[in-house]
């Protein structure tokens, strides 16, 4: 992935990789990265990728610079010198040394062909597999579980052994989601009292016959603890109830189908779906994030879909969208709960069908993605109220894992904080008092805080990390909120703040907040404040 080389002056400070989707850089905590100091705007800039590749889109005051010179957008080449405030930045499309090489911290597991997973939990999963239970002869009464995809039954060197008398590749089982199909071998196999002659799926209740032997395949639901990991992708824990959500997220990339991440905002969603991806079996397709509610609703369609030429004012091109880009990969959705209904419908109609259609054009394409949404949203109420389809609900949750806020697991600060350091500031190291500030602090803004804390602690006071250096953000001037409701309460605030700073001019208070006009006015609803500003 791209990289930023930041230094100030001739002082190195830190090296950050860019994630898949937009990254917000600027002086507010509430941005991707946080870089302290009155040169640097509030939302000051952003990277994401675009056609043609990486842009560099402005949104200050004080102006952002590239090679020199000021610009409001700009694709980035290789060795582009970026200037944020004091700050600079040298943009890198390759690794230019080993130690920023950020190898992923788990292999890559094997495709899980032979189960379907029906339900996640937090310490594990229910999966649907082929059982086979024997009604006539030597075995009768028994029940085997299969656990390959492909299991040779038969005599002496099968998989399966059944008898002496069979040879060992008599006949073979497939599995595929927990389905079986008989394929025929060395000895005759009847199903439902017809020799199979070529491979055939066999139905619940339909009797298979070898020799002796005859039995019929079930479809079993079993439940497993997960099994616990130290890391999953760039994610890394050492609390029980980390370890065991690594191996859930790990068994679910080993399935196709799609996943539902939920958990407060900077908890790692989209590093969660990262993984998926990389440790997945689509991990040579592309991944293309798109965020749901930093896209004005009259582009939404388009960016999913794609246009043609001349499909509305300012379509010079025929331009492919999410999903065409996605095409052998993984499509991640962000804040799907920001989607509005209309499109919600044809996102529906794209997942039940695989089928979509660019806007002004009529000859439909099937793109070949594995769906991977998130959402800091109650969806399920989201859908009781109305405003978020129950269907589409059903079709995305098929498989929903929660990750946790930092505050619940305070036991993975240190190692998340000694990793990011490591991979993101070589040679910054934390004392004893450091860390036990950095424990004992709630982290209402999860893993994105405790970076752009540590972030500002480097830049502001070196490689030696004291409690002192680091500053925690309030993230409300009112009095204490609870953790559930602290994000909500700053939301709240920087909007109505923007909002007065600018006499209620949605537009202008918008443009400084980063986001779109559209947005803005969502948020306004959400957060009640339509009555102060009507």
């Amino acid at each position: 992935m791209p990289r930023l080389h930041f230094h100030e002056g001739p002082r190195e400070l830190f090296v950050h990789q860019l994630a898949p989707g937009r990254t917000l850089v600027g002086r507010s905590d509430t941005c991707d990265l946080a870089l302290p100091s009155e040169s640097v705007s509030r939302v000051h800039c952003a990277f994401e990728p675009r056609a043609g590749g990486w842009w560099l889109l402005d949104r200050s005051r004080h102006g952002t610079f590239v090679n020199g010179l000021r610009v409001d957008r700009h694709l980035l080449a290789h060795g582009d010198r970026i200037d944020i405030g004091v700050y600079g930045a040298r943009f890198s499309l390759h690794h230019d040394d080993a130690r920023d090489d950020a190898a992923v911290a788990t292999v890559p597991v094997v495709q899980a062909v032979h189960e379907e997973l029906v339900e996640v939990y937090d310490a594990g999963f229910a999966a649907g597999r082929a059982e086979l239970r024997f009604v006539r002869g030597p075995l009768e009464g028994r029940r085997i579980q299969l656990h390959q995809a492909r299991t040779l039954v038969g005599g002496p060197g099968a998989g399966l052994r059944l008898d002496h008398t069979l040879p060992p590749r008599a006949m073979q089982i497939r599995v595929v989601r927990g389905r079986a199909m008989i394929e025929p071998g060395e000895a005759p196999v009847f199903l439902a009292g017809i020799r199979v002659r070529e491979i055939t799926p066999a139905l619940p209740g339909e009797e298979v016959r070898l020799g002796d032997h005859a039995f019929v395949v079930d479809h079993a639901t079993v439940r497993e603890s997960s099994r616990e990991l130290a890391s999953f992708g760039d994610m890394v824990g050492c609390s029980p109830r980390t370890r065991r959500l690594f191996g859930v997220l790990a068994r679910m990339a080993a399935h196709d189908a799609p996943v539902l991440l939920t958990g407060p905002s900077g908890t790692g969603k989209e590093v969660a779906a990262h993984g998926l991806h990389t440790m997945g079996l689509r991990r040579e397709g592309p991944f293309v994030a798109v965020n749901c509610a930093a896209i004005a609703d009259t582009l939404f369609e388009s960016e999913l879909f794609g246009h043609e030429k001349g499909a509305f004012t300012g379509a010079v091109t025929r331009q492919d969208g999410a999903f065409q880009r996605a095409h052998g990969g993984t499509l991640f959705l962000d804040e799907i709960g920001e989607m509005r209904l209309g499109v919600q419908a044809k996102l529906l109609r794209a997942l039940e069908s695989g089928e979509i259609r660019r806007v002004g054009g009529t000859l439909p394409e099937f793109p070949d993605v594995r769906i991977v949404a998130a959402t800091n949203r109650d969806l399920p109420s989201m859908v009781r109220q109305g405003a978020f389809r129950e269907d589409l609900w059903f079709r995305l949750a098929v498989l929903t894992v929660h990750l946790p806020p930092l505050s619940e697991r305070l036991e993975d600060v240190r190692l998340i904080a000694e990793t990011l350091l490591e991979r993101h500031h070589p040679g910054a190291v934390l004392t004893a008092g450091a860390i036990e500030a950095l424990v004992q602090h709630d982290w209402p803004g999860n893993v994105r805080e405790l970076r752009n804390v540590l972030t500002r602690a480097v830049v502001m006071s070196g490689r030696t990390i004291r409690a002192e250096h680091l500053r925690f953000q309030p993230w409300s001037p009112e009095e204490p909120q609870a953790p559930g409701n602290a994000l909500e309460a700053a939301e709240r605030h920087a909007v109505r703040e923007a909002l007065l700073r600018h006499s209620g001019n949605r537009t202008r208070a918008a443009r400084e907040l980063g986001v779109p006009r559209s947005s803005l006015i969502y948020r306004i609803r959400r957060l009640g404040l339509d009555l102060e500003f009507p």
